[in-house]
């Protein structure tokens, strides 16, 4: 018979379990790893551009970049791989960490990739009418390759207009972009790496300082924030400030310390409706690690000084900034949080999720129905199984109030797709939603596109 103490144990345990996986929103995606973040806002919306590590994977094997957005700081869509370092002829491989940025309409993809002619790393640009792609390569060659070690471009444009381009491992280097901002003005310089501008680090002379790679350019009230991931290994995130982009820089100390289950992190931080978002990437998801890494954020705030408090990794953002409609057409990939789902995507409908396994489920926080509440509710969903495939909708948690359960019709691939629809009782008022997805078969249950509902 279990003891007092191991059943008080066992009940604590399933208390905190239970908390976690209703608060969690850390790491941000969970239907892909992804690493190296780079958040830009464009017309109300934060954009969130990362590479993409592959499932399984035991060294940085890095093929595309994805897209994410947002504008409640929750609900993250998916749109898929946006450019892949297919998009440049000259690029052999290795689609590290991108930045976009956008200047006069355009947007301009700074990217790390390997070049075949001589089998080293380089700074590739591309360009896009739009921040979801198609991007395209303007130069046909690298826009900088100095030496091993260029990689982890940051693009940043200042208030006077001059744009600058901050790179490097283990050396930080910088330029000036042209107005063009496809080319740079003169000749790349070296930041010099002094112990005043990014601490000491102790046992290594041929790297003296913290400084490691994945240099982030930030501007808040005239001062200059050069966020960068810093060593020994596992890396700790670490800053210095200036009064100008351009230093002399001062080292401010740590801002987040080494945790998370991963040997790398990467920072990118962005103001976003009133607020600031420090982003960063650790190895907290199932089968994660320093090869397979998944973003996260957290709320950043500033000293009176200046200086940014230090933060730990915590479960994410608790509160959205507004409420989800769901009376329009919201895809499937629009998540706050899931388990055993992966996300895909096709010619034929885009980006989509597929069930793994039986009982799982996908959530989405906040969405507000309002005084009247739906009549009806509509889904385009898929399967290839002749066993029975269900998809259940529950509130406010995955065992909450069952509100419609819908049998999936088999449509034979993820290219075939079925309209499924359910009528809906009364529901009023704002209700996070848990799509849970249920069957007797053993994987990929079933596939899922895009969910309304109708007055």
């Amino acid at each position: 018979m279990m003891n007092k103490t191991l059943l008080k144990s066992l009940i604590v345990f399933l208390v905190l379990t239970h908390v976690i996986s209703v608060k969690a929103q850390n790491p941000i995606v969970q239907t892909n790893y992804t690493a190296d973040p780079a958040p830009m806002v464009h017309n109300g919306k934060l954009f969130l551009y990362t590479s993409h590590d592959e499932d399984n994977s035991t060294w940085f094997v890095m093929n595309d970049w994805k897209l994410y957005t947002t504008e409640d700081m929750v609900n993250w869509t998916d749109h898929g791989a946006i450019a892949s370092y297919k998009i440049f002829d000259w690029a052999k491989g290795d689609a590290w960490a991108i930045q976009v940025v956008e200047r006069n309409g355009k947007f301009y993809l700074y990217a790390p990739i390997t070049a075949k002619e001589n089998n080293r790393p380089a700074i590739g640009v591309a360009i896009s009418d739009s921040p979801y792609g198609p991007f395209i390569d303007p130069l046909g060659k690298p826009l900088v390759q100095m030496n091993a070690g260029d990689i982890d471009p940051t693009a940043f444009i200042d208030d006077d207009g001059q744009a600058y381009l901050y790179w490097g491992n283990p050396l930080l280097k910088y330029a000036k972009l042209n107005e063009d901002m496809i080319s740079i003005d003169g000749e790349p310089n070296l930041v010099p790496m002094t112990e005043a501008s990014f601490g000491k680090r102790n046992g290594n002379p041929e790297r003296p300082t913290l400084y490691e790679e994945g240099p982030w350019l930030y501007k808040r009230n005239k001062l200059y924030y050069l966020l960068w991931p810093g060593g020994p290994l596992p890396e700790h995130i670490g800053y210095s400030t200036s009064k100008s982009p351009i230093g002399p820089w001062k080292y401010e100390g740590t801002l987040m310390a080494k945790e998370g289950g991963s040997f790398t992190n990467h920072p990118g931080m962005v103001d976003y409706k009133g607020k600031t978002y420090f982003f960063y990437h650790n190895g907290s998801l199932p089968g994660g690690g320093g090869f397979n890494r998944s973003v996260a954020v957290e709320e950043a705030e500033f000293n009176k000084d200046g200086t940014i408090k230090p933060m730990k990794m915590t479960t994410g953002i608790a509160k959205s900034l507004t409420t989800l409609n769901p009376y329009i057409i919201n895809q499937a990939e629009t998540i706050a949080w899931s388990k055993d789902v992966k996300a895909s995507q096709n010619k034929e409908v885009g980006v989509f999720i597929t069930a793994k396994k039986n009982g799982a489920y996908t959530r989405v926080r906040d969405a507000d129905f309002g005084k009247n509440g739906p009549k009806k509710f509509t889904a385009r969903v898929g399967t290839t199984h002749n066993t029975p495939v269900t998809m259940e909708i529950h509130l406010d948690s995955a065992d909450g109030e069952t509100v419609a359960t819908i049998k999936i019709p088999r449509t034979g691939g993820n290219d075939r797709w079925s309209i499924v629809s359910a009528d809906m009782p009364k529901i009023t008022g704002v209700h996070d939603l848990y799509f849970v997805f249920k069957s007797k078969a053993e994987t990929d249950l079933m596939y899922f596109d895009y969910w309304r509902f109708s007055k």
